[in-house]
């Protein structure tokens, strides 16, 4: 990060001066060491409403002590708060736990790694990113399909109808596609509409961005968008079926040495 610029960006994503000293903070007192923090959720997505809370996601390190021996420290710490005048939901997770949800065609965790919105970062987070594309497959797909089936679910049994689940179907259903296509993550909605011409998407994300979390759809619409998803669903079929990615992940020896040396005492951040 420039230390000029005291905000969080990414591709079609900022996270302002304030918020991001702040999210910063927060992540320096984390109870354990940290390999990196990154934001997730709406604004990694491009679509964050004012009220939109912060998703803070990242992976810290257990000692040894607290891995091999009768007493276990915690796998996953995670809390919901208001700190700092921010709404955050924070997750992190072991090392363990968080390479191995690498190595299960998790989209989500991979997309916590490689999100361009960075507020920690340190030489093992270099190294994840480094080994990330040999994490990736075809399967990917299945999570992706899983997801939107999901949020258009959500989307579908409310009344008034939702933007926000609605526009997390589309954001997974292009992100899945493209990977897919591309053996790429990208997770920003804007860019992933631009990319595939879908114009009308724009006005979708900016009713969000400038309502609530809450904003709804009118009934008029959901004829257009009930085909488009099928659509979009179909073509994640297909690209899925088309991939050349590879049928499983080849990542493994290499996220076994960098836990094997963190475990034995290289230092986070050294």
């Amino acid at each position: 990060m420039n230390d000029s610029d005291p905000s969080v960006r990414g591709p079609g994503a900022t996270i302002g001066a304030e918020a991001a000293d702040r999210l910063r903070a927060i992540a320096a007192a984390h109870p354990r060491p940290l390999l990196f923090a990154t934001v997730s959720g709406a604004h990694l997505y491009g679509f964050a409403s004012p009220d939109s809370d912060y998703d803070l996601r990242g992976v810290h390190l257990l000692p040894a002590e607290e891995v091999v021996g009768l007493e276990h420290g915690p796998e996953t710490i995670e809390r919901s708060s208001l700190e700092g005048g921010l709404d955050l939901d924070l997750v992190t997770h072991d090392a363990a736990k968080f390479f191995r949800l690498l190595l299960k065609n998790n989209g989500y965790v991979l997309e916590q790694l490689l999100s361009p919105l960075v507020v920690l970062s340190s030489p093992p987070h270099e190294e994840l990113v480094a080994i990330a594309p040999a994490c990736i497959t075809r399967h990917h797909a299945h999570h992706y399909q899983g997801f939107a089936a999901r949020q258009w679910t959500l989307f579908d049994k409310q009344r008034p109808r939702r933007v926000k689940p609605l526009l997390y179907t589309y954001r997974v259903l292009l992100t899945g596609i493209h990977l897919m296509r591309t053996g790429r993550i990208e997770a920003n909605l804007v860019r992933l509409a631009a990319e595939a011409k879908l114009g009308w998407i724009d006005d979708l994300v900016a009713r969000k961005v400038a309502g609530r979390e809450k904003e709804t759809l009118p009934d008029d619409d959901i004829a257009f968008h009930i085909a488009e998803v099928g659509r979009l669903t179909a073509a994640l079929d297909r690209a899925a079926a088309e991939s050349r990615l590879p049928e499983s992940p080849t990542a493994g020896p290499a996220l076994h040495a960098l836990l094997v040396r963190l475990r034995l005492g290289d230092r986070v951040g050294s």
